[in-house]
């Protein structure tokens, strides 16, 4: 029964028929965990608290099955979900996980240790900047794009970190063996997608105020920033390459075109200009 259906439903029924869902974890199931984040008699902090006690289990499947769920909740569920991660400041706590018996166990332990670790800087982005790079709204409503200079430079290096945790999962397309893995390998490809929009109108956002600024510790943040990002853009191609590999559709891979050079030429002179040297 699907929440909100049945108004005799209780706090325990609906709790309970969590943890049945969590024992399972078909499509269905996490449709029903997607609908409890917006129930309001659903206790939220004890939702999650189940996917947490999942995590603690010792057959590599059921553990990465609760991480894609709490993954799942985060992307698609109640902002309430994501909240109640960021502000309880309750973490997965898996870096010396590996499951020793499974067959896979060793390999996808690995996976599952740098999975948490994404899911883990997923929610302290949110704690940080009190919203979801995933969810933004694009163009001049982002609020990257309402952002002062200030603020801006201070809000892209937690996006980066997001960035640089996510690529670290850092599987090939010979990895993905199985529908657990699969799922979270899709799942991270469709926020690399949002952050890296974002990333790219923050950088935009950037550059457009850059030549204007008077400021000479502004101007070489933002000109390492636009370094960092010019890295990070070759890190992203090599994991849209594997979602190629993988079969994910080529329409929904973005095309990642480089800004010339004559870019960051311009850039560095400008801000030797500024400091009163030679570029370079």
């Amino acid at each position: 029964m699907m929440p909100g259906t049945h108004s005799g439903q209780t706090l325990n029924d609906r709790l309970n028929a969590a943890r049945y869902a969590l024992a399972g974890q078909g499509l269905a199931r996490v449709v029903y965990l997607l609908q409890c984040t917006d129930e309001q008699n659903v206790s939220i902090p004890q939702l999650a608290n189940l996917l947490i006690e999942r995590t603690q289990q010792s057959s590599w499947i059921v553990v990465f099955k609760a991480l894609v769920t709490v993954h799942h909740l985060m992307c698609y569920g109640s902002e309430r979900f994501t909240q109640y991660l960021a502000s309880s400041n309750c973490n997965f706590q898996l870096n010396n996980y590996l499951d020793k018996a499974a067959p896979k166990g060793y390999d996808m332990s690995i996976f599952i240790r740098r999975y948490a670790r994404y899911i883990n800087t997923k929610a302290l982005s949110y704690r940080t900047v009190a919203f979801d790079f995933t969810k933004v709204k694009r163009g001049d409503e982002s609020q990257l794009r309402q952002m002062g200079m200030e603020k801006l430079l201070k809000t892209i290096p937690v996006l980066q970190t997001q960035i640089d945790t996510l690529l670290e999962f850092d599987c090939n397309a010979n990895d993905l063996t199985n529908g657990v893995i699969n799922a979270a390998f899709f799942l991270l490809f469709k926020d690399l997608i949002r952050l890296f929009a974002c990333y790219n109108e923050g950088i935009i956002t950037c550059l457009e105020k850059y030549f204007e600024l008077t400021n000479k510790k502004l101007a070489r943040e933002t000109l390492d920033i636009y370094k960092k990002f010019l890295t990070r853009m070759n890190k992203v191609g090599e994991f849209l390459k594997v979602a190629e590999m993988a079969g994910i559709d080529r329409g929904e891979i973005p095309d990642l075109t480089k800004a010339p050079s004559s870019l960051l030429e311009a850039m560095e002179q400008h801000l030797a200009a500024m400091e009163g040297r030679k570029p370079g």
